[in-house]
């Protein structure tokens, strides 16, 4: 991760991704670090913002001891974030509207000669642009600029934390939020198909439904489904057929047993019990154990203050990650916010060098 921003290291591409050699390379491959946002003062968190500073600098700490962590924050919280973040975790200022890099940041890309692009995708808030959102629309053109990538401006709304890719082809999202009207009036599942090959790498588009239940960001697929290795996905389940998330994570399960990756795979389905449900109010909080940072050397995965279903989860995924070691964080006090572990971080992926 560069050391300074000046903003002389910003490189405009004329051309999409695809065209230009890059993709989208999958998450547990190495990485030069780890990007969060620091939560700002407003109305996602309300009088909770302290407790989820918390679980923020907990999750970058976690992440730190497997890789580097660079924290953004607005000006006049860069003290404080650095007290709570300590030594290990680098702090630098960033104008900020809310706090949920894998969103508002860039999607990093790699081609075969050591190169590093990061895709600038339109933002609207979630499909909400009456939300404040004007600042966290230009995160991530700093972000690549910072980290001295190509910049590829992308022509259509795309949140990170509604895609997720093997690295070799195959891309799972959702039909609830990528055709959803909120996003790209008018798109099509084959249009979409088309902006997600040019601009990602995408030969393989592996379709779900619906996400959870009261997930204000539409059924991000990063609550739902996630790859661990190629030909293998790690997916949310549900074993209560009376609960709210049950019909939609079936389907989601039948789809994914149907379908076949971009090497004509049928794919190793692993599924893990989704927590018991809980409340803020009358709304639900999406509660994921899928919503996990893979760091270099590491997994930093959610707990819910649900034994059985927190140990359950562990024992889970360490099958799926042998090699790495597995922290877990209690995000609770995030949850209010709409995201968690995944939805707060980005990683920037190590190129070639060979």
């Amino acid at each position: 991760m560069s050391e300074h921003f000046d903003g002389t290291t910003l490189h405009i591409a004329g051309e999409t991704p695809r065209a230009a050699g890059y993709r989208m390379p999958a998450e547990w491959q190495p990485h030069a670090g780890c990007w969060i946002a620091w939560p700002v003062p407003g109305e996602t968190w309300g009088p909770g913002l302290e407790a989820a500073r918390s679980v923020y600098a907990e999750v970058a700490r976690a992440v730190a001891r497997f890789e580097p962590v660079l924290v953004v924050a607005q000006p006049e919280e860069i003290r404080k974030a650095r007290t709570l973040l300590g030594s290990e975790v680098r702090v630098e200022a960033m104008p900020l509207d809310d706090a949920w890099m894998r969103d508002i940041g860039p999607t990093f890309l790699v081609d075969d000669a050591g190169g590093l692009a990061g895709v600038d995708w339109r933002f609207n808030a979630w499909g909400r642009p009456e939300w404040a959102h004007q600042r966290d629309a230009a995160v991530a053109a700093a972000v690549i600029a910072w980290a001295g990538a190509v910049h590829f401006r992308a022509p259509f709304v795309l949140e990170g934390g509604s895609i997720h890719v093997d690295g070799a082809g195959s891309l799972l999202t959702t039909e609830q939020c990528l055709l959803n009207p909120n996003r790209n009036p008018g798109a099509d599942r084959r249009t979409v198909e088309g902006w997600l090959r040019d601009y990602l790498g995408a030969e393989q588009v592996l379709w779900l439904g619906r996400g959870l239940h009261d997930d204000h960001t539409d059924g991000h697929v990063d609550n739902l489904a996630c790859f661990v290795a190629p030909g293998v996905v790690l997916a949310l389940g549900s074993s209560d057929p009376g609960d709210d998330n049950y019909e939609p994570l079936q389907e989601n399960l039948q789809r994914l047993r149907g379908a076949r990756d971009a090497q004509d795979r049928v794919l190793e389905i692993h599924v893990v019990e989704q927590p018991p449900p809980r409340y803020e109010g009358l709304h639900r909080l999406a509660q994921s154990y899928i919503n996990f940072y893979i760091a270099n050397g590491g997994v930093v995965m959610p707990s819910f203050d649900a034994p059985e279903h927190d140990a359950a989860a562990r024992a889970v995924i360490g099958e799926l990650f042998p090699d790495r070691e597995l922290v877990q964080v209690r995000v609770l006090d995030i949850l209010p916010g709409g995201g968690g572990i995944h939805c707060i971080t980005q990683q920037q992926p190590l190129p070639r060098t060979d």
